[in-house]
């Protein structure tokens, strides 16, 4: 790997934290191609295409609507 300076006059303890970070996020990427597969989450998850009953009209029904599990 090389890094190469291209504006500045970095410290050399600036220069050690950017190789730190880089190194720590080679690693992260590498652990995880090499590691089990997790399960999705966020707005890739599948449960997130699964229907649901949406609220009926009544007072303060488009307040439950952003709830993440629906209304309660």
């Amino acid at each position: 790997m090389v890094i190469k300076v291209e504006r500045g006059r970095p410290t050399p303890e600036e220069l050690a934290a950017v190789v730190a970070l880089v190194q720590a996020r080679a690693a992260a990427v590498e652990a995880a191609e090499d590691g089990p597969a997790g399960r999705a989450a966020g707005w890739s998850a599948p449960a997130r295409n699964i229907p649901r009953a949406m609220p009926r009209p009544a007072p303060g029904a488009w307040r439950m609507s952003a709830w993440p599990g629906g209304p309660a």
